[in-house]
């Protein structure tokens, strides 16, 4: 179990699993999304594979010191998201978190469909990478995006 703050949370990921989009090299993860490679994308790709959690754009920001700078690293963000080599994560104070991806997503198809916990005692957030999020049925003409699902509560530790 891996530690991560991200802004005021903590982010926990329960049942880690590598998947081999974290054992591919970060230069062929780049050309397969057909993205130059930069030091900028190598390095916040990295940051990324380094983590067992999200990542805050601040917690990237400081983890990459002055190299690049605030719209360098938004954009690289932006760009990973676009791609489907990592997702945004909600959160309560409306920023954003950013987590690595499973294999199956691809530019504009996102499939990391899990839950993710709050507990409001100790603001904890745990990834439920065993939960899947449930199936929303829409009135007729409607056609969901992205579903994201928050529980908050009292976590097990609490």
């Amino acid at each position: 179990m891996a530690l991560l703050t991200a802004s005021s949370a903590i982010i926990l990921n329960k049942s880690r699993k590598f998947t081999s989009m974290e054992t591919i090299s970060i230069d062929n993860i780049l050309k397969r999304n057909q993205l130059s490679v930069t030091d900028s994308r190598k390095k916040i790709l990295e940051l990324f594979q380094g983590n067992a959690g999200a990542l805050a754009h601040s917690d990237i920001e400081k983890r990459t010191g002055e190299k690049f700078d605030r719209v360098t690293i938004y954009r690289t963000l932006q760009t990973f998201v676009e791609k489907g080599i990592i997702h945004t994560i909600p959160t309560a104070d409306n920023s954003v978190l950013y987590a690595l991806c499973k294999d199956e997503c691809t530019t504009g198809h996102h499939h990391d469909n899990h839950v993710h916990f709050v507990c409001d005692n100790c603001n904890v957030t745990y990834c439920l990478d065993s939960v899947v999020t449930p199936e929303v049925n829409l009135p007729q003409g409607f056609k969901p995006q992205v579903i994201d699902v928050v529980v908050s509560g009292i976590c097990k530790n609490c």
